[in-house]
């Protein structure tokens, strides 16, 4: 069994939920902003990216990718074989996230699936050939709300937050992807920290290029920079995926102020009886409860509300967890 990881110190973890809420941020710019000098971050940044700890990458927002179809999956196993499926899902390249749920019977999973063909075989071949999957259901991903993207566990202020985003860039068109910029993305997705000079040279451009077309490609929304981390390091230790009901008027604005509270990760409308994926991380049961009886209690459109607590991250950003397989 996994050895429960220690809670990072104070210096690290609002280190490490700088790096959350801007992945690629500087270590000047993260050392101006939590007001210590650029050497104490980088002494303290880079054991955490060495040993795993905090780990840069990207995610491709489907958008802009026609071919890929995202899918979340509610999926019941055996529980003596859901660590089994859990790994087994982890290991597809095309799972973002990979949860185990509830009472260690339920697995949620979200996948970018290259196209019909993949989401059939999926689900009329692969799932119904696996004896220990008993059901599932599946829900698209209509519209993911994008205001929770600066997440930082709650350790930041508003004041640090602004401090850390980048300038907003001019009012443009969402730029055409060309074959270098596929090859960039694939960089991001390896290393979401990598050099602009070693992103330069697996896309075949100039260093100078690089940099301006990852600007463009994550001003444009084409994809989201990412750091991922164990929560409970950061004093995290309750998550839950909230599958909700909202009325179809209602949605649009429930799911973007949910994307902004400090306790959402993830805000998501989706197809199914249940309209909107939320996904939160609170320090504890008591936090929890606060967030559903105050903030969720005063939304005017929600109707009806499941919750599901995660036992354990398996995957997480196109990351599997350390020590999870």
């Amino acid at each position: 069994m996994e050895k429960a990881r220690q809670q990072l110190d104070e210096t690290d973890g609002r280190i490490a939920a700088a790096m959350l809420a801007s992945p690629r941020a500087s270590w000047r710019t993260v050392g101006r902003v939590l007001g210590i000098s650029e050497r104490t971050v980088v002494r303290r940044a880079a054991p955490l990216y060495h040993d795993g700890t905090l780990r840069a990458t990207a995610v491709r927002n489907p958008v802009c990718f026609p071919d890929l179809i995202p899918l979340a999956l509610r999926i019941r196993c055996k529980p003596n074989r859901i660590g089994a499926i859990a790994a087994t899902l982890a290991r597809r390249p095309d799972t973002i996230w990979v949860d185990v749920l509830g009472g260690g019977d339920e697995i949620c999973t979200i996948l970018f699936l290259d196209g019909p063909d993949a989401r059939n075989n999926l689900l009329l071949r692969d799932l119904p050939a696996t004896a220990a999957v008993q059901s599932w259901t599946s829900h698209a991903l209509l519209r993911v709300f994008q205001a929770g993207f600066d997440w930082s566990g709650g350790l930041l202020s508003e004041a640090e937050l602004a401090g850390l985003r980048p300038e907003p860039p001019q009012a443009a068109p969402r730029p055409a992807l060309t074959p270098a910029d596929h090859r960039l993305v694939a960089g991001l997705v390896e290393d979401g920290r990598a050099s602009y000079t070693d992103l330069a040279r697996r896309a075949g451009v100039s260093a100078l290029t690089a940099r301006r077309r990852l600007e463009a490609l994550a001003g444009g929304t084409v994809l989201r920079l990412a750091t991922e981390v164990d929560l409970a390091r950061l004093g995290i230790r309750t998550e839950a995926l909230l599958w909700m009901t909202v009325a179809p008027g209602g949605l649009e604005k429930t799911g973007r102020r949910l994307s902004r509270h400090p306790q959402v990760r993830f805000a998501s409308a989706t197809t199914g009886s249940a309209n909107l994926l939320v996904a939160v991380a609170a320090t504890d049961l008591d936090a929890l409860y606060l967030f559903l009886s105050d903030t969720i209690g005063a939304l005017e459109h929600v109707s009806t509300m499941e919750v599901t607590p995660i036992l354990t991250g398996v995957k997480r950003t196109g990351l599997v967890r350390p020590g999870s397989l």
